[in-house]
């Protein structure tokens, strides 16, 4: 391709893609710095926790039946108005069974979601039924998979709104009126979360692909012509004075601009693009169920437990009074995790312990992948490159495991739940860079530096709304020129 041709293709393909998304780069920019301070409003693990009751093990009289046709992947046990309740899940699918009766646990009507939702705000406000939603409304799409819910509105000053599940009756959501507003501002605008849009998965998916890779080219061919314009030895005579640009006015800003924010930009814009995990192009990070079998050592049976075994096992967290409890098993024995610790089914008379031993966690990155090569184990304390977390939520210490197989996979062995907390392989671990380090800059050396981060962040914003803001005159002045009549 000639110099002419070559010159033509950069110049029209960064210029008719930014008219087209001039505006949206803006909106991106400005909802990104918002998203540094606030998400999409939701519950927390921690608040939802400390407003549950706790669990009366004398009320356990019954154990639910084996689910016909499938392995129990996970077994949890907490309260539904003071009863407690067993979440059965099989295939997919959660059966509630309460654990005094052996009974189904029937849908949670309006009115049970009400006194629920008066008990989690202590019953210091007044509150009524607001709706019954089968699918998500604009700050539902996180708990899309537990509709149908009810929403509750809480007459307090801060607007709350509370979604309890009609499956169980659990709180799973919470907003405000300043997060439903900072959720606007934030989340809905930069990943186009428009609630009648986002009901359309697949359309919304492939739109925001196709958008950010659009960007992705817009921004390639941007660098590449500002590069070429630039003239630093012979100039460009402008009027009475020469500059190092061609252009003038807005675009001089723009080109200069694209100059020092094209690089950070187009990463922002790449990575963004990553976020939606295009073309299954990586694995998974969940390990996966072979190894969650072989760390196990055996499908959860429901016929190996009782009602007195249970009973004790709940006992052993005193004094601690635990409000949720998941039943796992781990290397062939069976084992109950809560907030305060685990307890073994085998010894529950020693009570609870902060983490399962270490020789035991030994053994199950042993067993995880049989007849695979370990390179190396190490036990964590911080967090490293992979498995991290700014608010401290995940848990520590963690056993690392690096395997010599063709993937390169590492996993992390939890001691306190008794389970692979997490997978990494080359893959997963290129894209953690190319997303999450391109798009949150969580680089370990930045992450955790803050403000300092804070202010790179938002600085480099503010460079990429310059950038986009500069276009938008020419642009509009050039769309004018095009339209019929003008």
């Amino acid at each position: 391709m000639s110099g002419h041709r070559t010159a033509r293709v950069l110049v029209y393909t960064h210029r008719w893609l930014g008219i087209v998304s001039g505006v949206l780069f803006v909106i991106w920019f400005v909802s990104g710095i918002v998203m540094i301070y606030a998400r999409m409003p939701e519950l927390s693990a921690s608040e939802r926790l400390a407003r549950l009751p706790a669990i009366n093990s004398a009320f356990i009289r019954a154990l639910p039946s084996p689910p016909a046709g499938g392995d129990v992947t996970r077994l949890t046990i907490g309260t539904l108005e003071g009863r407690p309740v067993f979440r059965v899940t099989s295939r997919g699918r959660t059966d509630l069974v309460f654990g005094d009766t052996g009974d189904a646990v029937p849908p949670v009507d309006a009115d049970q979601a009400i006194r629920i939702a008066r008990r989690f705000v202590a019953g210091v406000n007044e509150v009524r039924y607001d709706a019954r939603l089968i699918d998500a409304d604009q700050w539902s799409f996180g708990i899309r998979g537990r509709m149908p819910v009810h929403r509750i509105a809480v007459d307090d000053q801060a607007g709350t709104r509370l979604c309890v599940t009609e499956n169980g009756g659990e709180v799973v959501l919470k907003t405000t009126a300043s997060g439903r507003f900072w959720g606007w501002a934030g989340a809905v605008l930069h990943w186009l979360y428009f609630a009648p849009f986002r009901r359309h998965a697949a359309l919304w998916n492939e739109t925001i692909v196709w958008l950010s890779l659009a960007g992705t080219v817009m921004c390639i061919a941007g660098i590449a012509w500002g590069l070429w314009r630039l003239a630093p030895m012979r100039g460009y005579r402008l009027r009475d004075h020469r500059q190092w640009s061609p252009y003038a006015g807005w675009m001089r800003w723009h080109h200069y601009a694209g100059l020092i924010f094209g690089v950070v930009t187009t990463t922002w814009i790449f990575s963004g693009l990553l976020s939606m995990d295009p073309w299954d192009w990586h694995p998974s990070t969940a390990p996966t169920r072979d190894q969650r079998s072989r760390v196990a050592g055996g499908a959860l049976a429901l016929t190996d437990l009782s009602v007195d075994k249970l009973r004790k096992v709940i006992d052993a967290f005193a004094p601690d009074h635990p409000k949720e409890v998941e039943i796992s098993r781990f290397r062939g024995h069976y084992y109950a995790s809560a907030a305060a610790g685990i307890v073994s089914f085998d010894e529950p008379k020693f009570g609870a312990h902060d983490q399962l031993p270490a020789d035991l966690m030994v053994g199950a990155a042993n067993a995880a992948m049989e007849a695979v090569p370990i390179d190396g184990m190490t036990w964590l304390d911080r967090y490293d490159a992979y498995y991290y977390d700014r608010d401290g939520a995940l848990s520590l210490p963690v056993l690392r495991v690096r395997y010599h197989d063709p993937q390169q996979t590492w996993l992390y062995f939890d001691p306190r739940r008794g389970a692979i907390a997490r997978k990494e392989e080359k893959l997963t671990r290129l894209n953690r860079w190319l997303y999450h380090g391109f798009h949150s800059l969580d680089f370990p050396f930045l992450y955790y530096k803050r403000p300092f981060w804070d202010i790179v962040v938002i600085g480099l914003s503010i460079g990429g709304i310059l950038l986009s803001a500069t276009t938008l005159t020419a642009s509009w002045r050039r769309v004018r020129r095009t339209l019929p009549g003008k």
